[in-house]
C-alpha cells in the first residue's frame, strides 16, 4: 500500500500527481525513483506505439529489424524511434524491463509470451497489441490474449 514508503517511493499520490512532462524528464534523469506500477504512461511510450503502428503490414523475417521484422526487432526498433535503447531479443527485453501487472499496462509497455519468453509484443491500449507474429503473417494488431502471456514489462 501507499504507507510502505521503502518499497513504494513513487507509487502513491506523488506518482499520480506528476504531470506527464515532469515524469518524462525524471525518467531520464533518475530511473530508479520511477519504479512503480502506477507511473503514468510516458511520452516516449506514445512515440514507441506510433513507430510500431507505422510498421503495420510489414513482413515478418526472423532476425529482422527493418524493413522486415521479427517480434523483438519490432519492439526494439519502435523504442529506438522513441529515443530508448532496449536489447535485441525477447528474453533480453524481458530481463531489461520492470515487471508490472496487467492492470497497470500503459501504451508502449511490452507483453511477453510463452514460458520461455519466446515472443514479445507492444501493448497499444484497449486490450490490443501490435506484434510481428511469424513468417506466415505481417506486423498487425491482435488481442493481448491471442497467445499465453508470460509477463508484462515497462521500458
Amino acid at each position: 500500500g501507499n504507507n510502505n514508503n521503502n518499497n513504494n517511493n513513487d507509487n502513491g499520490n506523488q506518482g499520480r500527481d506528476n504531470s506527464n512532462s515532469r515524469n518524462q524528464d525524471r525518467a531520464k534523469q533518475d530511473d530508479k525513483s520511477d519504479n512503480g506500477p502506477t507511473a503514468p504512461a510516458s511520452g516516449r511510450g506514445a512515440a514507441a506505439v506510433a513507430s510500431a503502428k507505422s510498421k503495420l503490414g510489414s513482413p515478418y523475417v526472423m532476425g529482422g529489424t527493418g524493413p522486415s521484422y521479427d517480434c523483438s526487432g519490432l519492439t526494439m526498433t519502435s523504442w529506438s524511434a522513441a529515443g530508448v535503447s532496449i536489447p535485441r531479443t525477447s528474453q533480453a527485453q524481458y530481463a531489461a524491463t520492470k515487471r508490472i501487472s496487467r492492470a497497470d499496462l500503459q501504451p508502449g509497455d511490452l507483453v511477453f509470451y510463452y514460458g520461455g519468453i519466446t515472443h514479445v509484443a507492444m501493448y497499444v491500449g484497449n486490450g490490443q497489441i501490435i506484434h510481428a507474429p511469424n513468417s506466415r503473417s505481417v506486423v498487425k494488431y491482435d488481442s493481448i490474449d491471442s497467445m499465453p502471456v508470460a509477463g508484462y514489462g515497462r521500458v
